[in-house]
């Protein structure tokens, strides 16, 4: 019998990094450290220390080899999953030369405004890149630094995504992949390259971005002695060029290009996101478009506040996250910090409809409503981008696949399946990021296709649940008070 080989799956995230130890043969997940990320600002301000994604990443190395029981010697591959949209610069020795700005750092909505307004409007970026630029989009931030610190903008020697940083890192080679580029409002999915006019536009030379690897799996090399040392791990090992985290979760899905429409994705994570694989390209200016891993597309729509905004509410009314119920008359928005769709950088969350009978688990579960209307709105925009009818019986059926925290969690699931009134899918594996980087770095090893690779390991029975009526007063109400609400309400609706 060959001796067992073993790939590690890094899911580098806003809150912490979780390096997945994976059987390369089976699939099984044999292992995963976790290791928590510091995150800091106010006032619309996000950012983290790029040095500790890096401590965090061999911290989670290391409490996987030992949760794992594996033998580093039998590490053959590896490959990074990043948070999107993060902006790292860097000097000339590759340090950071200031924190990262993350994806959910609203101060530059202003510049995406003028951004859109310079290039000829949403439907001029959404021709070329696929997007429309907003605050969470690099291309803004980088506009923001330049204008906010330009002396730091003037010395970087480098302009990094947090999982080209970390790849860099592992490999010394710049390098980053079509799905996270594409994410970065300087990148062309109509070209597959970095587009000049828009480099010139925002001032930035291409000589300080990655090359693009073909695929995410593309191989880019084995592991700098530096980083074997640090890792504990052979200096052999393959790395792959990586991806974005929404990337990864849709190869960890085993969904290709070929479309996943009758499977739609709701991620419930710090932000909430819904996205679809697709061979046609979609150009809505309510969607982010982005390329898929493997160079095709992944219409995509995200919320800022999801799961952390709701644990939020939990903690100010003293309660568990799952010590809610419906809302009665009570509508809670959680847009705690602005919102991304709706287009909302400098909104707060919204209170309104309170009786003298309404409870703090009413309240609660209000939060819930409130996030998962705002998700499944961004499911009908992106259903109607690829050309379906939200509203029709067929479309309107289809099981949607759930994934991220709030998969994990009862009322998530009881919230979606109310509101949705569809059939939902939670998926075995519980770890669709790390597994798709873990399908990456098995591909960067062995030369495979890492969709093909993903969908061999599917061991785990997914858990499938039935509809249930839809809640369609909740949904009303809700929408009802998103059309009402005026811009003091919601800080610029």
């Amino acid at each position: 019998m060959p001796p067992r080989t073993v790939v590690i799956g890094v899911d580098s995230s806003t809150q912490s990094t979780k390096a997945a130890f994976v059987d390369a043969a089976s699939g099984r997940l044999l292992g995963v450290g976790r290791a928590p990320h510091v995150v800091s600002g106010e006032a619309g301000a996000r950012e983290s220390d790029p040095e500790g994604w890096w401590r965090a990443l061999r911290a989670a190395v290391a409490a996987g080899l030992k949760e794992s029981g594996v033998a580093a010697s039998a590490v053959t591959g590896i490959a990074v999953a990043g948070q999107q949209h993060g902006l790292v610069v860097l000097d000339r020795s590759g340090r950071p030369l200031r924190p990262a700005m993350l994806w959910n750092d609203t101060r530059s909505a202003r510049q995406a405004a003028a951004l859109t307004e310079e290039f000829g409007g949403p439907d001029a970026w959404t021709g070329r890149t696929g997007s429309v630029p907003v605050a969470a989009v690099t291309a803004s931030k980088w506009r923001w630094l330049r204008e906010n610190e330009p002396d730091i903008a003037a010395a970087a020697a480098a302009v990094r995504l947090p999982h080209d940083f970390l790849t860099e890192r592992l490999t010394g080679v710049a390098v980053t992949d079509p799905g996270d580029a594409s994410g970065t409002g300087w990148y062309s999915t109509t070209t597959g390259a970095y587009d000049p006019v828009l480099l010139e536009l925002l001032g930035l030379e291409a000589a300080l971005l990655p090359e693009v690897a073909r695929t995410g799996g593309t191989r880019v090399g084995p592991l700098t002695a530096g980083a074997a040392d640090a890792l504990g791990l052979p200096a052999t090992t393959a790395v792959a060029a990586g991806t974005g985290d929404n990337m990864s979760a849709a190869v960890g899905l085993g969904l290709g290009g070929a479309g996943l429409l009758n499977h739609p994705v709701l991620s419930l994570g710090t932000s909430g996101t819904v996205f679809a694989a697709s061979r046609t390209r979609p150009a809505s200016v309510a969607l982010s478009g982005f390329a898929a891993t493997d160079g095709t597309y992944l219409p995509l729509a995200c919320t800022l506040n999801c799961t952390l905004a709701v644990d939020k509410v939990a903690a100010l009314l003293g309660l568990d996250r799952d010590e809610a119920s419906p809302g009665g008359e009570a509508v809670l928005l959680p847009y705690l910090d602005g919102e991304r769709t709706p287009d909302l950088p400098t909104a707060a969350g919204l209170l309104t409809g309170l009786r003298h009978d309404t409870t703090p688990r009413q309240l609660l579960g209000a939060a819930y409503e409130g996030a998962v209307v705002t998700v499944l709105r961004a499911l009908d925009e992106l259903l109607r981008a690829c050309g379906l009818d939200p509203a029709d019986p067929g479309v309107a059926a289809r099981p949607l696949r759930l994934i991220g925290g709030g998969a994990r969690g009862r009322t998530w699931v009881e919230t979606v399946r109310r509101l949705s009134g569809r059939p939902v899918i939670v998926p075995g594996g519980g770890e669709p990021v790390a597994l798709g980087a873990a399908a990456l770095a098995a591909a960067a090893a062995t030369g495979g296709d890492p969709v093909t690779i993903a969908t061999g390991w599917h061991t785990d029975e997914d858990a499938q649940l039935p509809p249930v009526p839809r809640d369609s007063t909740t949904w009303d109400r809700i929408g009802s008070v998103l059309e009402r609400a005026s811009g003091p309400l919601l800080g610029g609706f």
